[in-house]
This record gives C-alpha cells, sequence and structure tokens, in this order.
C-alpha cells in the first residue's frame, strides 16, 4: 500500500509499505478516508524525532522508524477482528489514536491521556497516512453518513477543544475569552459556545482569523497588535475579566496575558505547547485566587466521542476551518511545507490516499 513514512528529519517518504493485513482480535481495519496534518507532525518533519522512537521501539507498541505518520484519521471499516460485534464493514469512523498501558495509576484513574506510557498513532506505531491502518475498538467512533469524512477528520482536534473546556468547568452564562485563533482556538470556540459560554472574546492577530471567529459565533474579536488585549476584555466586562481564558496560541506572550484576562476566582487554561519559561505576575493570581489549569489531548469516551457527536449534530461547524485538501503525494511540497513556510494561510490541510 502507499504511505507517508518517517525516516528522518524532513525526510519524509510516499512510498510502498506493507500492508497492515488483517485486523487482531478486538482491532478494526480501515481504508483510509482522510487524514489531517497535526502541528506536531510538523515539528516531527522539521526538528523530530521529538516523539518519535528512532533507536529503540516504544515500549507500548513495540514499533520504531520508519513509521506511518498520521493521528487524525478517518475512514470506512474493512474488516472487523474476532470479538467486534458493533462495527461492520462500511460504517464510517473517526479514530482517537491514543493508546495506553490500562495499568498504570494514571489509567486506573481513567486519566488515559496522561499514562506513563502513552503511545500515539503516527507517532509511536503506524498512522493513518496510508491507505489501510488497523486500530483497536475503543478507539474507532462511528459516525452518520451525513456527516462528510472531511468534516470528520476534525474529531481529533475537536476533542482537544472538548477537554480544554471540560477542565475548564465551564456553566452556562459565564464569559470566556479565546487567545488565538488557529484551529484548536476556533474549535475551542465553538465548544465553549455550544457548552453555553454567555460571551466570547477572541484575541487574535490574523484579521482573516478574526473574521472567522466573528462569523463563528465570537461577541467580539480584538487585535492585539492594535490594542491591549487586557484592557479591551475588561472594558467588555465592566473592568472585572472574564470567568474562563483559554490560551490556545502556545507562545510565551499569550501565556503570560492570560491569567490578566481573568476575573478574581476566574480559570485559565492553559492548551497550547510552549517549553520555554514565561513570565507571570503572580500577585494578581495568587491575591486573586485564579486558577492555571493545563489541559492535555483528550479522553477517548468522554472528550473524542463528545466532539463526534457534535460535529455529527453541528454544534461544530467543521467546513470553514478546512484550508486545503490535497493527496498524498502531495504531502511534503504542498502541506509540511506550505505549513513551514506560510502557518497563518492555513488551518487544517486535510490529506487523503485516494486522490
Amino acid at each position: 500500500m502507499r504511505a507517508a513514512v518517517w525516516h528522518g528529519r524532513r525526510d519524509i517518504r510516499v512510498q510502498e509499505f506493507p500492508d497492515p493485513g488483517d485486523p487482531a482480535p478486538d482491532e478494526v481495519r480501515l481504508r483510509v478516508a482522510w487524514c489531517g496534518i497535526c502541528g506536531t507532525d510538523l515539528e516531527e518533519y522539521l526538528h523530530g524525532p521529538l516523539f518519535i522512537p528512532v533507536k529503540e521501539p516504544n515500549r507500548l507498541t513495540g514499533v520504531k522508524a520508519p513509521l506511518v505518520m498520521g493521528h487524525e484519521f478517518v475512514g470506512r471499516v474493512e474488516e472487523v477482528g474476532q470479538g467486534v460485534h458493533d462495527l461492520q464493514p462500511g460504517d464510517h469512523v473517526a479514530v482517537d489514536t491514543l493508546i495506553h498501558c490500562g495499568e498504570c495509576t494514571f489509567c486506573q484513574r481513567h486519566q488515559v491521556h496522561l499514562c506513563e506510557q502513552l503511545a500515539i498513532m503516527g507517532l509511536s506505531t503506524h498512522g493513518g497516512l496510508a491507505e489501510f491502518v488497523n486500530a483497536p475498538r475503543y478507539m474507532c467512533f462511528k459516525y452518520p453518513t451525513s456527516l462528510a469524512d472531511p468534516h470528520a477528520a476534525l474529531a481529533e482536534p475537536a476533542s482537544v477543544a472538548v477537554h480544554a473546556t471540560r477542565k475548564g468547568r465551564l456553566e452556562a452564562g459565564e464569559t470566556v475569552a479565546i487567545v488565538g485563533a488557529g484551529t484548536i482556538g476556533l474549535l475551542n470556540l465553538q465548544v465553549a459556545l455550544a457548552m453555553g459560554a454567555g460571551r466570547a472574546f477572541v484575541v487574535e492577530p490574523e484579521p482573516r482569523r478574526r473574521q472567522l471567529a466573528m462569523d463563528l459565533g465570537a461577541t467580539s474579536s480584538i487585535d492585539p497588535l492594535a490594542e491591549d488585549a487586557v484592557l479591551a476584555v475588561r472594558r467588555f466586562t465592566r473592568g472585572a475579566g472574564v470567568d474562563i481564558a483559554f490560551e490556545d496560541a502556545g507562545t510565551t506572550q499569550a501565556m503570560a496575558m492570560v491569567p490578566d484576562l481573568v476575573r478574581k476566582a476566574g480559570r485559565a487554561v492553559f492548551v497550547g505547547l510552549h517549553d520555554e519559561p514565561v513570565p507571570m505576575q503572580m500577585v494578581s493570581v495568587v491575591c486573586g485566587e485564579k486558577e492555571l489549569i493545563g489541559s492535555f489531548s483528550h479522553v477517548y469516551d468522554e472528550d473524542f466521542s463528545t466532539a463526534v457527536e457534535m460535529l455529527s449534530t453541528g454544534s461544530i461547524v467543521a467546513e470553514p476551518l478546512i484550508t486545503a485538501q490535497i493527496g498524498l503525494d502531495d504531502l511534503v511540497p504542498h502541506g509540511l511545507e506550505e505549513l513551514a513556510c506560510g502557518k497563518a494561510r492555513h488551518l487544517k490541510i486535510l490529506v487523503s490516499p485516494r486522490l
């Protein structure tokens, strides 16, 4: 079969690769329809290996590079393994892709995304940038044919937004701020509104993304390059700040700003990944009793299942977030290189092995 295989930094090859074969017990064999390019995929292409095992196989999966990439994919069931009775050939499914050990303290607490041996399809074992892939049954969530396959492919990033909103403990009518209107930020906006946010303010320097945020229901959009975003949010909230602020940009400036956007006893939820020190005014955090909350990934049967349902019912609109649809052979020149040279031009690029 044809697949996009990571061999090394800036060395991803679209090539013939062994077919995964018949599914094992409790597995499903899928014909991949679409797979999104994630920021992590771009980082592995430009700066890897970061998560991809190279010298030793992953402890949980037994796989090391070269491996098939892709962890935001959907497909149609081709065959089911022994013990799978609730899916059948032809079903459309979105795939969660997080692999957990089931034995560590966090798995026992059903915090499987914090598993001490966490592995991910497309990074720790073979993923969905291929014609076929086998996946565990628990990862596969059926969606109706009324939901287009490309739209369903946003289930994984949407589940990140669902998890973040839950971590923020959003209550109906509360005000929120979204810092960063990339794919995750715009999904976070939609999820928060669908879950009952009263007003939502989006902080984003890119004008097209600000406009899209308004089209998707934001109360107001703020250009942090043109005005002080903290002062703007306080102006909109009678000087108090929002109940919850979500950091979805992953930059030093955004992370430093977020606690100042929330009211006393408010919640600042950090979703973006950033590995540099971030300066913060801790006096306002301590004296204002503000909560700083980390939000990582998602849980398959809580957040991912909810994301699939919200996409299926139209609570999340995916189409405006898809900025390009390309074939597998175009992954590097028109996918990864396009994102590397002009991130601001794109939100989500989808790849199909069928084009």
